[in-house]
């Protein structure tokens, strides 16, 4: 912390909140410096709240991240819901991220009303800017600005890094004082087992057709390191819900799972700082979605929230 000067410590707690797929992850990703949280262009990837902490010499912003609020179709989507709209709890701040391509639609009539009545600070961040006209912009923040009291309309291109300090600068404007939480070399509150399964199962998804997004979970069974050798031993299981899927996601002669090893490997290596062999299995668990003992056994605690 900054004891050595007069100046203040500010800290606090943002919440970013939005649809699917407005760039949240693409968001957090740019502003820790590493990846984080998982992206991809499907929607209603992000499952867990992910903090991501990011320290300057006289603040520190704590970012979580929360699933796109989106209409629930089964318990893994109502988890996912009630852990978004928790968020907006006991913050200091809120993002609502929008995304410029798509403009205004019914899943942000959804979230808006959610934060009505909310007195924390709220601001609107408009990001994807890079791919609409200037023109267009300035409709949609009229649009948006007659519907919430935002305390800042930010328009940013978390992609291109556009904009971005200027979004750090107005946040911390509304943060408290307050200790820095987290020591300065810590990006994130999940343990290394959490990030490992999320960037496995973000391989997956960049891999697979559309019927495979929703229906994965990757369990991590054991980390270990091999004295004999420098190197980390991972074995992991990639659980779906139907025969057909775990066909789909070994692949002909097992290429893709072969392929989703590879690259998740030299994810994981930049993560641990050391060379990594990475065994993964393909599992059968039928409707896991829908059944509470097996939300519990994959990490979805709804008692963490």
């Amino acid at each position: 912390m900054n004891n050595q000067t007069n100046q203040s410590h500010k800290s606090g707690f943002i919440s970013i909140i939005g649809r699917p797929n407005v760039g949240k992850s693409t968001f957090l990703n740019r502003v820790i410096g590493q990846k984080i949280a998982i992206m991809s262009d499907k929607p209603q990837t992000t499952r867990n709240k992910i903090q991501g902490v990011y320290t300057k010499s006289d603040s520190q912003m704590i970012f979580i991240d929360t699933p796109g609020i989106h209409k629930p179709k089964h318990k893994l989507g109502d988890f996912m819901v009630k852990t978004a709209t928790n968020a907006l709890r006991e913050v200091d701040c809120i993002l609502f991220m929008v995304n410029a391509e798509e403009g205004y639609g019914r899943g942000d009539e959804f979230i808006i009303e959610k934060l009505k009545g909310i007195q924390t600070p709220i601001f609107l961040v408009i990001n994807k800017i890079d791919r609409i006209h200037p023109d267009q912009l300035l409709q949609m923040i009229e649009q948006y600005k007659e519907m919430v009291d935002f305390k800042e309309i930010v328009p940013i291109s978390a992609l291109e890094g556009n904009n971005v300090d200027r979004l750090l600068e107005q946040i911390e404007k509304y943060l408290p004082e307050g200790p820095q939480y987290y020591p300065a070399d810590q990006v994130t509150d999940h343990p290394e087992r959490f990030i490992i399964s999320e960037m496995i199962r973000e391989k997956v998804l960049h891999l697979t057709r559309e019927e495979i997004p929703h229906s994965i979970a990757v369990v991590i069974d054991k980390i270990e390191r091999d004295q004999g050798k420098d190197m980390i031993r991972v074995m992991a299981t990639i659980m779906v819900e139907r025969d057909s899927q775990k066909g789909i996601v070994i692949g002909k002669r097992g290429a893709l799972l072969k392929e989703v090893g590879k690259r998740s490997r030299e994810d994981i290596e930049n993560l641990l700082g050391s060379k990594v062999f990475l065994e993964l299995w393909v599992k059968v668990q039928k409707d896991w979605r829908n059944k509470m003992s097996n939300l519990r056994d994959f990490g979805f605690r709804e008692d963490d929230y």
